[in-house]
């Protein structure tokens, strides 16, 4: 039994809809960086669900899907990885990982 694309894809705007909001209400960093992570994650599952839509209509299979998807996660590993060091060097100058704190860096 597999599930049908129109539920993977109804998942990944669902996921993609908590990631924006998470993004756009809270103010910790790092909440911040879990949104963006998150949104990243639907498109990654939007992209195998389209791929696997692909090819059960054309009877061949499509490497374009998970090749993006791969791409997109190494993306997201260079984007954690870079977002960590941000948040290291906000706390260990301002004590806090509030985007409050950050805005008050602008000058």
């Amino acid at each position: 039994m597999t599930v049908p694309s129109s539920h993977l894809l109804l998942l990944a705007a669902a996921l993609f809809a908590i990631g924006v909001g998470g993004f756009l209400l809270r103010r910790n960093v790092i909440v911040v960086l879990m949104s963006i992570e998150l949104m990243l994650n639907a498109a990654n599952l939007s992209f195998l669900a389209g791929s696997r839509r692909h090819a059960l209509a054309s009877g061949k299979l499509d490497p374009q899907g998970p090749s993006f998807a791969i791409f997109v996660i190494v993306v997201a590993a260079v984007e954690a990885a870079v977002g960590l060091a941000l948040v290291i060097a906000l706390y260990r100058h301002k004590q806090s990982v509030s985007l409050d704190d950050v805005k008050e860096l602008e000058g």
